[in-house]
């Protein structure tokens, strides 16, 4: 297969030669989401700073930071994503304040907020509440004095291994990964914890992706011993008040998904009263699809999800699926992006691009390995971009989805006037598509190509591995 040719990929919508699958969107909005967040993974708070005025022209309307709490200095203080440094001591919390040896500090970060508001982005912070460093004796001695000593900062259970990640008392309050549980539930953690949250707001973020959100219990699952209730997600939703303090700012104005990853007994639409949820299934499906360059390898036009789509946020991969078991790090760009290109299209769900590391390869999933430094070029690719800029435009407008019988392409139609085609074959494909926009003459966003609807058929050569966004 030629390289050359796979550099195209952009979209628009159709049907092969033989019979199709042809269903529409099920949601209870009519309206289709328009965010798009751009995960800035561990890129410092300067870098992103630096790169705002392109993640606006790219077409992203939300960046979402890596964890900027006080964290463990590990390695000696090296900043490397793995080796002399780790990616992951940000999500090793020592004290719930704003600035962290890897990202940068308070005052770049507000900086940095204080740019992104200005151009109309909004920044969402990777927060963590439900457990610290795996080393308790890194652990600031003002959280200790805040909860009143370090034997109410833990569940009762919370130094316990989970054994069963279906046993909800297990997972609510129990050690997860050799990570600490936080005891939630004190009104005296409650109360420190969210003047850490009113502070990030007060530099001018405007939401949140709770990391880890199934392990923290709702109301009325099973408490332990040393919680009063399992209020926590009523106070840092802003439903309610801990000693005299609320959320800042309305909930309602925010930007708030949970990590919940899907599993079995986990309570989703328990969650989904408080935050959009992650669409941890949906991503393995898609990937699934990709892998195998076959559609009919997985069911995309279902969600795979039992909450509304308009409340979900998507990806091909997280940083978690390229970063823990390099479970997607060895898809190559190429492939992630015809996956980003039907994500994006869709009417409903919120996608999320994850910025893989500058310099990275399928042979060295590190690249460059510097914590602090700006991703790679794909969060800004033309085909990306276009994209974006289609799913913006076309925001109003219903889904219609095409699958070919061979389930070598998938199509994405918006309305009657735009449609992108993704060509998952790794050979050229000559098509002859029964498709359901107006007949007359698109424009390819990227390549400029004019195609044409005749009589309700679109016949067009695709390149391997390419997706087409058309509009009139």
């Amino acid at each position: 297969m030629s390289t050359k040719l796979k550099h195209l990929a952009i979209a628009v919508v159709l049907m092969c030669l033989a019979p199709a699958t042809n269903v529409a969107a099920q949601s209870t909005n009519a309206v289709g989401n328009n965010e798009i967040i751009l995960h800035a993974w561990s890129w410092s708070f300067n870098t992103i700073s630096q790169h705002l005025q392109e993640i606006k022209e790219a077409g992203y309307t939300i960046v979402q930071t890596s964890p900027i709490n006080e964290c463990y200095v590990g390695d000696n203080g090296g900043r490397q994503l793995f080796g002399n440094g780790k990616w992951y001591y940000h999500y090793q919390p020592t004290d719930w304040t704003i600035g962290n040896y890897q990202l940068g500090t308070r005052d770049e970060f507000k900086a940095m907020c204080d740019k992104a508001n200005s151009l109309g982005l909004r920044v969402i912070v990777d927060v963590l509440p439900n457990h610290t460093v795996i080393d308790r004796s890194h652990i600031n001695a003002r959280l200790d004095s805040a909860v009143n000593g370090r034997e109410n900062l833990f569940h009762a259970n919370g130094l316990w291994p989970i054994n069963d990640y279906s046993d909800r008392y297990q997972c609510t309050t129990g050690e997860m990964g050799t990570l600490p549980d936080v005891n939630t539930e004190n009104p005296d953690f409650q109360y420190y914890y969210m003047q850490y949250v009113n502070d990030v707001l007060a530099c001018g973020a405007r939401g949140f992706r709770y990391d880890t959100a199934k392990h923290i219990g709702l109301p009325d699952e099973p408490r332990d011993p040393k919680s009063p209730q399992n209020d926590f997600w009523d106070v840092a939703m802003g439903r309610k008040a801990v000693k005299g303090l609320w959320l800042s700012i309305p909930r309602d104005q925010l930007f708030i998904y949970g990590e919940v990853l899907q599993d079995r007994n986990v309570p989703e639409q328990g969650y989904a009263k408080y935050m959009d949820l992650t669409a941890s299934s949906y991503g393995w499906v898609l990937r699934n699809v990709l892998n195998k360059h076959n559609a009919k390898e997985g069911d995309l036009l279902n969600w795979h999800h039992s909450v509304d789509p308009a409340h979900l946020v998507t990806w091909v991969e997280s940083h978690d699926t390229y970063c823990n078991a390099h479970e997607s790090a060895g898809m190559s760009d190429e492939l992630v992006r015809l996956g980003w290109v039907f994500l994006t299209a869709r009417q409903y769900g919120t996608p999320l691009f994850y910025s893989r590391p500058h310099g990275s390869t399928r042979d060295n999933y590190w690249g460059d390995n510097e914590i602090g430094k700006v991703g790679n070029d794909e969060f800004k690719h033309p085909a990306v971009h276009a994209v974006n800029e289609f799913r913006h435009i076309n925001a109003n407008e219903p889904e219609n989805i095409i699958i070919s019988d061979n389930g070598k392409q998938i199509i994405v139609e918006r309305g009657k006037k735009a449609a992108v085609i993704i060509n998952l074959d790794e050979q050229a494909a000559t098509v002859s598509i029964p498709v359901t926009i107006e007949n007359g003459k698109y424009r390819d966003a990227v390549t400029k190509q004019q195609l044409q609807v005749k009589k309700g058929v679109l016949n067009a050569t695709l390149e391997p591995m390419t997706a087409y966004i058309l509009s009139k």
